[in-house]
């Protein structure tokens, strides 16, 4: 039990590197102060610079990926024919926990990102019970996003849509004897905390004053 909750510890350590907060920072800008105020890829890309943001966006997923993809060897489940409940709940709070790091970062007063880069990376290594509904929620993300080139809008989609993927992928052989219950209820509660995080953004989607995917902001961009 002890050696379990190390392994969520640094799981969630490790998703709490507030890699957009540390770009901005070697460049003299404090993406708080910018922008949507906030330290994820999409305000990074908007206040830094596309390439910055792509960058950003690669390292908040693999620091999702990375932690997820250690729990499942370390519990056996990851690639697993067939797993208990247990080593799966184990598995997946390794997941929650590297997500939970970035919404929720010790390091920056438990004040993060919005937690789609690195969901994206941390439920695409539960491999394969959240690859192939990560793949899925990726390509609902990516409809949307050329639909209403909103990155929020688009995010909420792919959340929304998330649950029921993975449903859909306990109906297939690649899913085994797995049982449902651990991953359905983990993405429900991820998708409902995803959405609730991208409440800002949503209502300023309504009001016309949410900028468009690919738009750069100003050093000066109020928030």
């Amino acid at each position: 039990m002890i050696e379990r909750m190390v392994m969520l510890a640094a799981a969630y350590l490790i998703g709490s590197i507030p890699v957009g907060y540390l770009m901005g920072r070697a460049k003299g800008i404090d993406l708080r102060q910018h922008g949507s105020g906030n330290i994820g890829a999409t305000n990074a890309g908007r206040v830094l610079g596309q390439p910055w943001g792509s960058i950003c966006l690669a390292l908040d997923a693999l620091k999702g990926a990375g932690p997820t993809l250690a729990a499942g060897w370390w519990t056996g489940a990851l690639g697993a024919g067939s797993s208990s409940a247990a080593e799966q709940w184990w598995w997946i709070a390794a997941a929650l926990a590297a997500i939970m790091g970035h919404i929720f970062p010790v390091w920056l007063g438990f004040r993060g990102g919005k937690g789609v880069a690195t969901s994206l990376g941390a439920l695409a290594a539960l491999w394969p019970i959240g690859t192939i509904p990560t793949l899925g929620a990726l390509v609902a993300w990516a409809a949307a996003l050329r639909v209403t080139r909103y990155v929020g809008v688009a995010s909420c989609v792919a959340a929304a849509v998330l649950p029921g993927l993975a449903a859909l992928t306990s109906l297939t052989p690649a899913w085994g004897d797995r049982p449902l219950t651990p991953m359905l209820i983990a993405t429900s509660g991820l998708a409902a905390l995803v959405i609730w995080r991208h409440r800002g953004n949503l209502r300023r989607t309504l009001r016309g004053e949410e900028p468009r995917a690919g738009e750069r902001l100003g050093r000066e961009a109020a928030r």
